[in-house]
């Protein structure tokens, strides 16, 4: 499996947030602007590696495993930064800039995942 640069440029943006709500879980008392613009970040990564995906596929580039799993990864992964988001909205502790960090960890796996997909690598 050869990782194209979306999944290092994603595993790049996943690894600055984490370590912004980490930072921000263990100074803060309620989820900070940094934290939840670094959750933001990892969702609009999250949109342009689907509008990347979508272009490649239908240029002809086929996915080697299910796309309905890859898919299906990918909405997932898009609807957790916008629940962590709210919850940081709507709880204002310290246990929403865990949540907050639990989005990005989350996403990197998330992303390995879609990598094995499109390439077609089996898990290990």
């Amino acid at each position: 499996m050869t990782p194209d640069p979306f999944f290092f440029v994603g595993a790049a943006i996943c690894a600055l947030s984490l370590v912004v709500c980490v930072v921000a879980a263990a100074t803060k008392t309620y989820p900070g602007d940094a934290a939840i613009v670094s959750v933001a970040a990892v969702e609009l990564f999250l949109v342009a590696y689907g509008i990347g995906a979508a272009i490649r596929q239908a240029g002809g580039e086929a996915l080697r495993g299910e796309p309905w799993e890859f898919w299906g990864y990918l909405a997932t992964a898009l609807i957790l930064p916008v629940v962590a988001f709210w919850w940081a909205v709507l709880d204002k502790t310290r246990w929403s800039n865990a949540v907050l960090a639990a989005v990005p960890l989350t996403i990197f796996v998330m992303l390995f995942r879609m990598e094995q997909i499109w390439d077609g690598a089996p898990l290990s």
